[in-house]
């Protein structure tokens, strides 16, 4: 019993000890993220004078320079980048030690944030934030709708605890030491047509079967356009784009008054229009691939494997392999 209550003070007195500096930690890791103090200062709802004083302030109590100017930016020196390694591993161990102190608690409470981008805040969080205030009915739970790249300046930020998020190339690498980054589910694309079309009636296509229709996609610097131009591109054709909605609902919509036709996410509701889904198959079938996200040493706590376990089932249930 005693070795327990002393592996517990020690765990308490680490949290301790790494939230005293962890504000400052986190500005620095943001600038370094970032790249910019007035994107860090947006990202942490922050002014950029907040952000260059709190690096100010550190660096004269770590008695170096943290940040120099190059040029009409800044560029962080050597030592800062020293600084960010051992903080890194530092906060790597708070959220071990969290989830180990959460582990040995009857009744959890504090508070617990899932974000992600709005088809899982539609369709997957929701069960999830129910499971957790059913099983935690003493800590509070929040769900925020934001895209991938804003999902992972949540988590840095301390404001998100566990992500969704699509897996595209502006996202920090699998092997980034700073987040736990696990496959969750692929979420396949389907052709959507308007009723009465000519595929109408196919239970599958080949998405060179529309290759001579009009194309609505997402904007140009979106992951889904850049998604959808490689499928068609791999499927022998150039698309026709006619428009552009970033809405599954706006670009429904349009599909329903015969604009053209669609790629779906399998996840997304497509409401009352009088369109037809039409799944894909054959090569090339593209599909989002989803990860979850938490920060290093995250995953392990109870309330995230809850949500992920909550979030698995029902990924499983609304996406039954073929």
């Amino acid at each position: 019993m005693q070795n327990a209550e002393e592996n517990q003070t020690f765990l308490m007195m680490t949290v301790h000890n790494v939230r005293m500096i962890d504000p400052r930690l986190k500005v620095l890791q943001m600038v370094s993220h970032h790249g910019t103090v007035t994107a860090a200062a947006a990202a942490l709802n922050y002014t950029p004078s907040a952000v260059s004083y709190q690096l100010r302030q550190l660096a004269e109590e770590l008695g170096t320079e943290l940040v120099v100017q190059s040029g009409r930016g800044i560029k962080l020196t050597a030592a800062a980048r020293t600084v960010l390694r051992h903080a890194e591993v530092l906060h790597a161990q708070v959220e071990r030690a969290y989830a180990e102190l959460a582990a040995t608690t009857d009744e959890l409470s504090g508070s617990f944030t899932l974000c992600g981008f709005s088809t899982a805040a539609t369709r997957l969080l929701p069960p999830a934030a129910s499971a957790l205030r059913e099983h935690y009915p003493h800590a509070r739970v929040r769900v925020i709708e934001a895209e991938p790249e804003r999902c992972f300046d949540l988590l840095l930020s301390g404001d998100a605890d566990l992500a969704l998020v699509i897996n595209t190339a502006d996202l920090p690498p699998s092997a980034d030491e700073r987040f736990d980054q696990r496959p969750l589910v692929d979420d396949p694309l389907d052709l959507v047509v308007p009723r009465g079309h000519r595929l109408a009636d196919r239970t599958r296509v080949r998405l060179a079967d529309a290759a001579d229709e009009q194309w609505i996609v997402g904007r140009p610097d979106s992951s889904y356009h850049q998604l959808m131009r490689a499928a068609c591109m791999s499927a022998g054709f150039s698309p026709n784009i006619a428009h552009y909605a970033d809405e599954w609902e706006t670009g429904t919509a349009l599909v329903a008054h015969h604009f053209g036709v669609i790629l779906v996410s399998r996840l997304a509701r497509l409401h009352d229009w009088p369109v037809v889904r039409i799944p894909l198959h054959g090569e090339p079938a593209p599909a989002r691939r989803i990860l979850a996200a938490t920060r290093l040493g995250g995953s392990t706590h109870p309330m995230a494997r809850t949500a992920l376990t909550t979030i698995t089932t029902t990924a499983k249930t609304l996406l039954p392999p073929p």
